[in-house]
């Protein structure tokens, strides 16, 4: 299939299609929901808020909910998609997950022990990324979570290189198609914005955060939590 330079969206088809995608497309995008949902022991308890930023089909949204069953918690999932939160929204059968049709520039955040963005914040335009990552933290009860995966550049060009060499690698071993690789590459120019982790760890640090620890890394791929 293919998709206009820098035409990329979540809309569409791509909802119906989008897990099993996905798993194809980000190295250990599962095992990265695994330990989100075991993390979360950590942070939530009764009476607390869980966002999650870009929350796709809310997968991990019940994922967590299903894990914490015995407590009484409240999860909000933020997907400015429209075909994507309707989707989202038709797997939704729990009285206490919530899904909003904004973009998070348009919502007011509760107060939070825990807000996920799960591979979100690459695709969040660079110029408003330290904002919005300022209004999380201050979202945040002291001692809250703030978790984040995202894709990375290398930290100069020769590591940038090998790790998307190897990550090109990873697509083909599961079977993706060179045409399309190719195809997807280029309808997200100007759309997908990774920053290198330096760049990264940068934005977290002038938001507030100081305890910031890597939960997961494969190749140009990233986890961090980051405690108020």
């Amino acid at each position: 299939m293919k998709l206009k330079t820098g035409a990329w969206s979540f809309g569409g088809k791509i909802p119906n299609k989008f897990e099993k995608h996905i798993a194809k497309s980000v190295p250990l995008y599962l095992e990265g929901h695994q330990i989100i949902v075991r993390l979360s022991d950590y942070f939530l308890k009764d009476g607390s808020i869980c966002y999650d930023i870009g929350c796709s089909t809310a997968n991990l949204l019940k994922k967590i909910n299903n894990h914490s069953n015995k407590k009484k918690i409240k999860l909000y999932g933020i997907e400015k998609e429209r075909s994507m939160y309707n989707y989202a929204k038709s797997k939704i059968n729990e009285k206490n997950i919530k899904i909003f049709n904004k973009d998070i520039k348009q919502i007011k955040l509760n107060k939070s022990d825990l807000i996920i963005s799960y591979y979100t914040f690459q695709f969040i335009n660079p110029s408003i990324r330290q904002d919005i990552l300022k209004k999380i933290f201050k979202a945040l009860n002291w001692g809250g979570a703030f978790i984040m995966f995202e894709k990375i550049r290398g930290n100069d060009a020769r590591f940038d290189n090998m790790l998307n060499s190897l990550y090109l690698d990873f697509k083909e071993d599961n079977k993706l198609n060179s045409n399309d690789i190719l195809s997807k590459s280029k309808s997200l120019r100007g759309i997908l914005e990774p920053f290198s982790d330096q760049g990264n760890l940068g934005l977290l640090k002038r938001a507030g955060f100081k305890d910031i620890q890597t939960i997961m890394q494969s190749l140009c791929f990233k986890g961090y939590l980051c405690i108020k």
